[in-house]
């Protein structure tokens, strides 16, 4: 019998054990299966909480629709039913103290066409026409290991890197462009700019792509994302679901691997998934080969805070679902997500729900966010909320979340220290795989693929 032990129950943990049962069924494998998590439930990062009216997400808020692995998933959980999208409307970016509309028709602010490129209020008439070189310059030296902050000054211009792309893509990979490499964030770029000789054409080209559903690129559930997790989870009959229970160390033991807990208990293993973040998966090896290479891994840290009010969302602008505030601005918050009315089933009675993202982009102004109370931050919320949107009044439901080094940064060397690792473990700890976002990617769709690929890696092994 070949025992599989997953360590850590978020997203990715969940996929491998639940299409691990699929394979084990389909192809009547002798397996045994084991998933361990730490707190006393399931899902990671993934976490509904529901306050009066409001359903407020600590973690991620939504799933990408058109990526790979996601529908099909959905159809297996009978989910499709209880589906909700995002409601379409304008993102902004926080400009000189003003909220400037991102453009239709771009992908993270760059464009999708010459109309979206000149009807942009971010850029000057000087920087539009900068990035039309796009159209003219080749490609001679970028690989999808060059920095994709470079890559898109050098054929965009920097002026729309800096006012459009940038605050759109630092957000979401929690880290500066220059630091970030074309093959862990878009290396379709790269793709289209070789094939197509331009970017915004290689775009343009594919732009059904980008744009499948409409605009509703996003889905959610009715009672939050919770309910992906708990739908997995009922599924995991075959599965052996051990909660609230913390794993210590992994010790090799000839051809297997002894897993030790804080209750002094310890389980067997053939096969071990480390589905946890990459501190976690030091800590728990404790190789002095190991460790300088998963030290070379960077993470950053956020603090999320949801303001809900007893006042009616249509104060907020008309078309728009929330912003983002560079670097430069005179506002303490990276972004606003104007919740209740990017997703109307997190308010049933359309009250105002914003959820405000604190990152540490800034050291010393993130330390000293850190250091501050519940109520103190709520009061620098507050205050982000009064200068951007104009909106003063006391919420009546709060919801603070402070994630501590547990967001990814996928630098420019972020994918030779995960083949390095990867190496190393092949030589000293087969059958020891990493799994998760601190590794190949930080949305929910791709950490649903990650998991899959795990599971058939481990079924088709001899």
């Amino acid at each position: 019998m070949k025992k599989v032990v997953v360590i850590g129950g978020g997203i990715t943990g969940l996929s491998t054990m639940y299409y691990l049962q699929q394979l084990k069924r389909s192809l009547q494998l002798d397996m045994k299966l084991t998933l361990i998590e730490a707190n006393p439930y399931l899902g990671g990062k993934i976490c509904s909480v529901k306050s009066g009216e409001f359903i407020m997400e600590t973690g991620a808020d939504s799933i990408v629709a058109r990526k790979e692995g996601v529908a099909e998933l959905l159809d297996q959980l009978n989910l499709h039913n209880e589906i909700v999208h995002n409601s379409t409307g304008k993102s902004y970016i926080y400009h000189h103290n003003e909220l400037k509309p991102i453009p239709d028709d771009t992908i993270f602010g760059i464009p999708m066409s010459k109309e979206a490129l000149f009807s942009s209020e971010l850029i000057s008439e000087e920087g539009k026409n900068e990035a039309l070189k796009d159209f003219t310059t080749e490609n001679t030296t970028f690989t999808k290991d060059s920095s994709v902050g470079v890559f898109l000054e050098t054929f965009l211009g920097k002026e729309i890197v800096e006012n459009q792309i940038a605050p759109v893509l630092s957000g979401v990979y929690s880290s500066k462009l220059n630091d970030l490499t074309l093959g862990t964030t878009m290396p379709y770029l790269l793709d289209y700019k070789n094939e197509y000789g331009s970017i915004i054409r290689g775009l343009s080209e594919h732009k059904k792509q980008f744009q499948s559903g409409g605009n509703k690129k996003f889905v959610s559930f009715e009672n939050g994302l919770s309910t992906l997790i708990d739908h997995m989870e009922a599924e995991l009959t075959d599965v052996e679901i051990l909660k609230g229970i913390m794993a210590t160390a992994i010790v090799k033991k000839q051809n297997q691997y002894a897993i030790e807990f804080t209750n002094h208990e310890s389980r067997d293993a053939d096969y071990v998934v480390l589905s946890v973040p990459n501190t976690v998966a030091k800590s728990l090896l404790k190789d002095e080969k190991l460790t300088p290479i998963f030290d070379e891994l960077v993470n950053s840290s956020l603090i999320s805070i949801y303001l809900g009010f007893d006042i009616p969302d249509e104060r907020l602008p008309a078309d728009g679902t929330g912003f983002i505030a560079p670097d430069n601005s005179d506002l303490i918050c990276n972004a606003c997500t104007w919740t209740s009315r990017k997703w109307e089933h997190t308010s049933k009675s359309h009250n105002l729900l914003l959820r405000l993202f604190y990152k540490n982009t800034d050291a010393d102004q993130f330390n000293k966010l850190n250091s501050m109370s519940e109520e103190e931050l709520v009061q620098v919320a507050l205050k982000d909320v009064e200068k951007s949107l104009g909106i003063t009044g006391h919420p009546n439901s709060v919801e603070v979340t402070k994630w501590q080094d547990k967001m990814p940064k996928y630098h420019l060397n972020h994918g030779k220290i995960i083949e390095a690792l990867n190496n190393e473990l092949e030589v000293e700890y087969p059958n020891i795989i990493l799994a998760g976002c601190s590794y190949y990617g930080v949305g929910i769709a791709d950490c649903i693929v990650n998991g899959k690929n795990t599971a058939r890696k481990i079924a088709e092994a001899e």
